[in-house]
């Protein structure tokens, strides 16, 4: 068993890519419910933000697990597995280790060190464990991940370089106005982007905050906590929208609807007569807003395809390269305990092996010499015993030690095959997700060149990233 990664980001595709296979909260359940129906997938857990669509799983084999979750990926897309070849990464085993906790730690985020990825990965990871389909393996990586991404924010600063898409987009925003201080601005969507994107416009000192939403309650709530922080604000339905844009410098929009929120013919609507600028912002994936929108006069839009193109070279120094290391020494310290962990049932099989042999012998002995003194026999059974303990203390105790270390299972392997113990018997199998890993970022039991074959048998030219 076998940690897979498959996923598509910011970095490998374009949002109308990343439109096709993001999965909304509603279909999340089916897609769970897809991907541990297979054969080779017993464990899963997606992850799908503005800018990622990532399914963990726990597979099997590397190529049942991969042709699983990618056609599941493909299906939901309305795709071929073929059209999305060139956008989806691969990361298997330890190297989907490592992915996970940069992940967590920010480093892969479209603003590197974003700290809401964090607050997202624990959700996918709850939604996954309510629907039942995270066991042992998923929940020892995860809690380590977001523990690293814990870490991470506390010791290394990352979290300062970059706090989110929307005070990127706000700032793009405040250039294209000349500053945000008195304006007004319309936020459509009320989730925890809109609420982001609520309380960053009241630090930089709008006139006025107006909430939209499909839901009256949500946007109430919003406006109630903008004005108790200082901000005026209120509430209206999304068939205002046409005449609150009319009146306003600034608009976010992030619903995670299905199709444009904001339409052509709405903003043209609005702004009949208009002569001020509009910023729309739209932060939404699938989009919100109609690209077209864009081209209107005086209107300037700003999305995840523009800010991606921005920010995807950005780096935010020392507090990036700290993360780095610290990402790098966790990786290394849960693959370590992971195989020393799975060393554990050899041992244990061992030691009983040698005292099944050694009761088998004292009961040898007790049918030669019956009028063996009890006192005596005690005697020679401890002696046995020491003997025993001491001829397997040293080889029980580097074993575990040769664990820790990339290849550490072959020790484990050694000894069952040097003793004989079964290795279909429970107490003697070393099972679980890092058997074959290697640390760091390699891939073990399959080498590089290895999974890259796969791939290029599985899709035609993908590969692992």
């Amino acid at each position: 068993m076998s940690l897979l990664l498959v996923g598509v980001s910011h970095r490998t595709a374009p949002v109308s890519v990343l439109e096709r296979v993001t999965i909304s909260p509603e279909d999340t359940a089916k897609v769970l419910d897809e991907l541990i129906s297979g054969e080779h997938v017993s464990e899963a857990v997606v992850l799908s933000t503005c800018n990622r669509i990532e399914i963990y799983a726990v597979v099997e084999t590397f190529h049942g697990g991969l042709t699983e979750v990618s056609r599941v990926i493909a299906r939901h897309a309305q795709a071929d597995v073929s059209d999305l070849t060139d956008h989806l990464y691969v990361h298997y085993a330890g190297s989907a280790v490592q992915h996970l906790f940069s992940v967590a730690a920010g480093l892969d985020s479209m603003v590197v060190g974003e700290a809401q990825i964090l607050g997202q990965l624990r959700a996918a990871y709850s939604t996954a464990r309510e629907l039942g389909t995270v066991g042992t393996v998923l929940h020892e990586v995860a809690q380590h991940a977001l523990r690293v991404g814990k870490r991470a924010q506390t010791e290394t600063g990352i979290d300062a370089a970059g706090a989110s898409v929307v005070t990127e987009a706000l700032g793009d925003a405040e250039r294209t106005l000349g500053g945000l201080s008195g304006r007004r601005a319309l936020v459509v969507g009320t989730g925890a982007m809109g609420g982001l994107a609520a309380a960053a416009l009241r630090r930089r000192g709008v006139g006025e905050v107006v909430l939209a939403n499909r839901t009256p309650q949500r946007a109430e709530r919003l406006a109630e906590i903008t004005e108790a922080e200082g901000t005026p604000a209120r509430a209206v339905g999304l068939d205002a929208l046409a005449g609150e844009l009319g009146r306003a410098d600034v608009v976010v929009v992030c619903t995670g609807a299905i199709g444009s929120v904001v339409d052509l013919d709405t903003v043209r609507a609005g702004r009949a007569g208009a002569v001020r600028p509009l910023v729309v912002c739209d932060l939404g994936l699938p989009r919100d807003v109609d690209p077209e929108v864009g081209l209107l006069p005086g209107v300037t839009l700003v999305d995840l395809t523009t800010l991606g193109a921005r920010l995807r070279d950005a780096s935010a120094g020392q507090a990036v390269e700290a993360t780095r290391a610290l990402v790098t020494e966790e990786v290394r310290t849960y693959l370590a305990a992971q195989r020393s962990a799975e060393v554990t049932p050899t041992v244990t099989a061992l030691r009983r092996r040698a005292a099944e042999v050694v009761d088998a012998e004292l009961l040898r002995l007790d049918g030669r010499l019956p009028g063996l003194e009890a006192d005596v026999r005690g005697e020679v059974a401890k002696t046995v015993r020491r003997v025993v303990d001491k001829l397997l203390h040293t080889p029980t105790v580097q074993v575990k030690r040769l664990a820790q270390s990339p290849g550490g299972d072959t020790y484990a392997e050694a000894l069952r095959e040097l003793f004989e113990l079964d290795p279909q018997a429970p107490a003697a199998v070393a099972s679980g997700p890092v058997a074959e890993l290697a640390a760091g970022s390699e891939s073990a039991h399959l080498e590089a060149d290895e999974v890259d074959q796969a791939l290029a048998a599985q899709f035609g030219s993908g590969g692992v990233r």
